[in-house]
């Protein structure tokens, strides 16, 4: 992904670029990521046809899948946490009534969006609040469904985030999370790459690194902070198409290193050593 810089200009990460990107009235930008901060979902990723448009209903549908994953419901409370620009929590008020929705960043730009842009339907309610994942500012017992959807490899602790998720979640909650995961053979090998190339990372994605967990990892923190793991879906082939389109928006921009990047998730995934992932937790029973 590009950093949205040229040759005479300072190196900015591309997504942090984009507040800027819409005020100067990038119509690709703003469709693609004016709404979602997130991969696109293809049922059949045949149909894909390349376009900013199709990648943008992809993006949609890929919030709605997070959502029938973690069955919700009318009349729930939900957190969604590193909500960007407020994607997953719009897809929520427009489906369901009687919802309390609150989305936290700590990127204040990007808050200032989802404030502007998403507005309550009737009968349900909506805040967005500038809070880290790690110290989630709100009592026990909180909220029934907590979301990070491409959002926790940036998190500074898995674990962490999963003790406060864990607190805030009423008995029988679940926390749904999308994720890049490194098939278990290439896990070694991949924390060997991520430190060489954690300066590109970091160009591309933003000032925090892009640290990527196993599923087995992932049921170890679950089982050490409460939870356990009911659902896991692998959708690597049905996120495919995003990598076209994505890079075309990134290389447009003139910075190849950046652009490289992505290219490197997109070798990774085809080859099926890196997998895009929905995992579900629920609440252990007492």
């Amino acid at each position: 992904m590009s950093d949205g810089n040229n040759n005479n200009s300072v190196s900015v990460a591309y997504f942090d670029s984009l507040p800027q990107k819409f005020s100067e009235g990038d119509a690709d930008a703003l469709l693609a990521f004016g709404r979602h901060l997130h991969w696109g979902y293809w049922s059949d990723p045949t149909k894909a046809n390349g376009s900013v448009a199709d990648f943008a209903v992809a993006a949609e549908n890929l919030s709605r899948l997070v959502t029938d994953v973690a069955e919700v419901q009318d009349g729930l409370s939900i957190l969604d946490v590193g909500c960007g620009f407020g994607g997953t929590i719009a897809t929520l008020n427009e489906r369901f009534c009687n919802m309390h929705l609150v989305g936290i960043n700590i990127n204040k730009e990007q808050l200032s969006r989802a404030e502007t842009t998403v507005q309550a339907l009737p009968d349900n309610h909506i805040e967005f609040i500038y809070a880290d994942a790690c110290q989630l500012p709100f009592p026990d017992g909180y909220f029934d469904v907590v979301f990070a959807v491409e959002s926790i490899f940036a998190f500074s602790s898995r674990e962490n985030f999963f003790k406060e998720v864990r607190r805030v979640l009423r008995p029988g909650g679940r926390l749904t999370i999308c994720d890049f995961i490194p098939i278990q053979a290439f896990y070694r090998t991949w924390k060997l790459i991520e430190k060489a190339i954690k300066t590109l990372i970091v160009r591309t994605y933003g000032s925090r690194s892009v640290n990527f967990c196993p599923v087995f990892e992932y049921k170890k923190l679950a089982e050490a902070t409460g939870f356990e793991l009911v659902k896991t879906e692998n959708i690597t082939s049905n996120t495919l198409p995003t990598y076209p389109v994505v890079n075309s928006l990134m290389r447009r921009e003139g910075d190849e290193e950046t652009y490289r990047a992505t290219r490197g998730l997109e070798r990774l995934s085809r080859r099926g050593l890196l997998q895009y992932m929905i995992l579900c937790f629920q609440v252990s029973p007492p």
